[in-house]
């Protein structure tokens, strides 16, 4: 077994990627973090006034809308455990989990909607991975998106390029990321990596890349849920 044939490429922004690895670490794996995304706030008011209901689709969401505002009583709808955990840690206490989609989250809303008053908030990214808004709306329940962060791509160390060929797989957590990688394997090609992906929307943007021999085998987690993602790892 080669020095880097347990090593793992996070790509996911920090500081999600710090909680990744800690879980890898304790698979037995050695997690290498070099991020193809930084996170960064976007500039909004906090104006809560008719909000019912806080819907959030990602941890960054989160961890964006508790910098912005001290509110902490609405009720809030989470698209998967992790995404709730850390709604939980920032100091909500009314907390509802999703089964890890946009589709999962809406619907969950849609059946609790009698539980609170006014309009669904959903902090997210400048370019949401889904569409939360338009089923709701079709629901008959006021909603709407409030961008509180971005997802910047930023470009991997000389050292983590050079090592492509080396490591056991790469992790992606996101359609963005993974269609930075795509854009890296242009000019830094590896047959030999495995590309282990978050969902089928993940994986999308890579399967050309396999099928043409600069990527690996990519494979797509059965939920979208990163303990799923680590059972690709060990295959």
């Amino acid at each position: 077994m080669s020095p880097d044939a347990r090593r793992v490429w996070i790509t996911r922004a920090r500081p999600g990627a710090e909680a990744t690895a800690a879980r890898l670490s304790a698979l037995g794996f050695s997690p290498l973090i070099d991020p193809l995304l930084e996170v960064r706030d976007l500039p909004w008011t906090a104006d809560l006034a008719g909000v019912g209901a806080l819907a959030f689709t990602s941890r960054n969401g989160v961890a964006a809308f508790a910098r912005a505002s001290a509110q902490r009583g609405l009720p809030v709808f989470a698209v998967g455990a992790a995404t709730a955990d850390l709604a939980a840690e920032a100091g909500f206490s009314r907390i509802e989990s999703a089964e890890g989609d946009v589709a999962a989250l809406a619907a969950l809303i849609a059946a609790h909607h009698t539980g609170f008053e006014g309009t669904v908030l959903h902090p997210a990214a400048a370019e949401p991975a889904g569409d939360l808004v338009s089923p709701l709306v079709r629901a008959g329940i006021e909603a709407r998106t409030v961008a509180v962060y971005e997802s910047v791509v930023r470009a991997p160390a000389a050292e983590t390029l050079a090592a492509l060929e080396d490591l056991r797989a790469v992790l992606l957590h996101s359609p963005k990321a993974a269609r930075a990688l795509a854009a890296l394997l242009m000019a830094h090609p590896a047959p030999g990596l495995r590309a282990l992906c978050l969902s089928p929307a993940v994986a999308a943007p890579l399967a050309p890349l396999s099928a043409d021999g600069r990527l690996g085998p990519v494979a797509a987690a059965p939920r979208p849920r990163e303990t799923a993602l680590f059972e690709l790892i060990s295959p």
